[in-house]
């Protein structure tokens, strides 16, 4: 059962890489920061292999597309420099097994309890994902992101939390948090 859920995962990894891979070279080209921000050093591939690798020494993967696995969990991190765009995600289950009331309490959860990790469906998959913009992407936002999209994998099915905030005002207010991991990724990520 472990397999054929990790096999899943992977496949489902495989498919949606591919797909955005071949959307991120029909893209437009992201406009250039202004002249101010160019001498900015940002995020780079470079930069997310030696995190993402710091996390899985075990990783898979070339610049722009890597595999690895966080707290059991199959995680794919995709970048478009051209596009300056990067993406976190990680299977969550089959979209069509997702009952009508579990989609109710998904979009309730991306108001208030996922924070910056949303969960999203695409090529009848549901995901965890988290979407930025790669220059401006700090160390601390990524390690923090990777624990969020890691988070919304494991908290499925019951508090629907990323492990960080609760924005007030919506639904989420009294579930439980999971910050641990975040915590953890940050001190084992940032000491690279």
């Amino acid at each position: 059962m472990i397999l054929a859920k990790t096999v899943f995962r992977l496949a489902g990894l495989v498919t949606l890489a591919a797909v955005l891979a071949t959307a991120a070279v029909a893209a437009e080209p992201a406009p250039s920061p202004p002249a101010a921000a160019e001498s900015t050093p940002g995020m780079t591939n470079a930069r997310l292999e030696a995190l993402i690798r710091r996390i899985d020494s075990n990783a898979q993967g070339r610049p722009g597309f890597w595999t690895f696995t966080v707290d059991s969990r199959a995680v794919a991190v995709i970048t478009d420099e051209k596009a300056g765009r990067m993406r976190i995600i990680s299977a969550v289950a089959k979209a069509d097994d997702v009952p009508a009331d579990r989609l109710h309490r998904l979009l309730q959860a991306n108001f208030d309890s996922t924070l910056d990790a949303r969960y999203a469906i695409a090529k009848g998959t549901l995901w965890s994902a988290f979407v930025h913009p790669l220059a401006a992407l700090t160390d601390a936002q990524f390690l923090s992101a990777l624990g969020q999209v890691v988070n919304l994998t494991l908290t499925y099915g019951s508090t629907y939390s990323s492990g960080a905030l609760v924005f007030q005002g919506g639904d989420s207010a009294a579930e439980q948090q999971r910050r641990e991991l975040i915590q953890r990724l940050l001190k084992k990520g940032l000491e690279v």
